[in-house]
């Protein structure tokens, strides 16, 4: 019998790493058997997929979506990308991100539409605008980190420094049927 892929999706800072909370939550993540959905860049989405590899015996895989662009006919997706162990990398044609992260040719689009629910780190502009597409489509979201980290977020998600309570959150959203709202 086929099980279905369940998918969790981490998003946070491309520069800093919030390994405090990234390592235990992606731990958690690949021990409970979801796949781990990143940007496929730095920072958070790097120790993400660098934890997630390093637990053994899982069955879950690291997909990472990849920013990209078609110059003068030819792809190349942006440097750096996507980070060693992505193991399955989606690579797009969307080169925009950062405070151009709700823009149509935004990967971020995909980063919200892919799993089944979604946990942000403390971040910039690219992670405000995953956070704020979560709730364009009807994703769950948790934002997950001290709570002073989320000013700029939209102020309905819910905030926790709390693992447990993160557990939690995706246990009862992938038991949920995937609902999605018209953007």
């Amino acid at each position: 019998m086929r099980r279905p892929r369940r998918i969790i999706g981490v998003f946070g800072s491309g520069k800093e790493d919030h390994a405090e909370r990234v390592v235990p939550l992606v731990r958690w993540i690949a021990e409970a058997g979801f796949d781990l959905l990143t940007g496929a860049g730095s920072g958070v989405m790097r120790t993400a997929a660098d934890a997630f590899v390093q637990v053994a015996y899982r069955h879950g895989i690291s997909i990472g979506i990849v920013p990209g662009a078609v110059e003068g006919g030819e792809y190349r997706p942006r440097p750096g990308y996507p980070n060693p162990n992505v193991e399955l990398p989606i690579y797009t044609h969307l080169p925009l991100s950062g405070v151009q992260g709700t823009e149509p040719l935004s990967r971020n689009h995909i980063n919200v539409l892919t799993p089944h629910a979604l946990v942000s780190l403390p971040g910039g502009a690219g992670t405000v605008a995953e956070a704020a597409l979560a709730l364009r489509y009807g994703k769950p979201v948790i934002l997950y980190g001290p709570p002073e980290s989320f000013r700029r977020f939209p102020t309905e998600l819910e905030r926790t420094d709390s693992l447990e309570r993160v557990a939690e959150f995706l246990r009862a959203a992938v038991r949920e049927p995937l609902r999605l709202t018209a953007p």
